[in-house]
């Protein structure tokens, strides 16, 4: 085998090593984009989604006390925004079912804030109801307690999901990082061995030549290098042999 074809090989293999290494790495930081994008698409989405829930059920609180004191048209006003944004919310939340059990959270928010909607929805201005604190902390602030309680355990499902998601990637992470490592490792390695061989197949022959040739000079024999290796070098040798026969005849 030719020299340079030797040479050539040991870098293609370096080339190949890293080129592998390479793929594997950006296939797996591909992997850690989808399951980022995974994870905004899903359990994001619904926390945005129940954090709207609470801050609709903390205006309808509101607007439930602005009745008690009285004022219908702006306590209305308030409640009928919030329900519209507490609905909008939900919705979202429902359509966006991806953790086990998530439809149960679903439904008992659902039934909690029915129950709830039920008791603002009646008139308060006007009636007993009004300016009684008692009515409200005994029969409506629990049931908007009740419902809070839901919401946030929906949060705390989508949350708790994504740290499990977070330490996932943070796994898939350090396997995107290990191809490279363990390539350029190899290379290295295999730098150290193709030098090695190179002195073998390249460097020492080549001393073997220049020795030769300044021990023909010197005593006068028949050249030799000893050039074990079937290449380029043992052609050259033969050639510096073949050359000095020639200008010896």
């Amino acid at each position: 085998m030719k020299v340079k074809i030797k040479i050539l090989a040991g870098f293609m293999l370096i080339i190949l090593m890293l080129l592998v290494a390479g793929a594997m790495t950006i296939y797996e930081f591909s992997r850690i984009g989808n399951s980022v994008e995974s994870l905004i698409d899903d359990n994001y989405k619904t926390i945005e989604a129940s954090k709207k829930m609470i801050e609709a059920l903390e205006r309808e609180d509101s607007g439930i006390l602005l009745l008690l004191s009285g004022k219908w048209e702006e306590g209305r006003t308030i409640l009928r925004m919030a329900d519209s944004l507490f609905l909008s919310a939900f919705n979202q939340a429902e359509n966006n079912l991806t953790e086990e059990n998530e439809g149960l959270y679903i439904a008992r928010i659902e039934n909690t804030y029915t129950v709830y909607k039920k008791k603002w929805e009646l008139p308060i201005v006007g009636t007993a109801k009004e300016n009684s604190v008692e009515w409200y902390l005994t029969y409506v602030h629990k049931s908007f307690l009740d419902v809070k309680v839901e919401v946030e355990g929906l949060i705390n499902l989508n949350q708790e999901s994504m740290y499990k998601e977070a330490s996932s990637l943070k796994e898939q992470a350090h396997r995107a990082i290990m191809p490279g490592i363990v390539a350029i490792a190899s290379s290295l390695i295999f730098l150290i061995i193709f030098n090695f061989f190179i002195g073998i197949i390249l460097v020492r022959p080549i001393k073997k030549l220049i020795h030769a040739v300044k021990a023909y000079n010197i005593y006068s024999k028949e050249f030799s290098a000893e050039i074990i290796n079937n290449d380029d070098l043992k052609i050259l040798e033969d050639e510096i042999h073949n050359l000095i026969q020639r200008i010896q005849k």
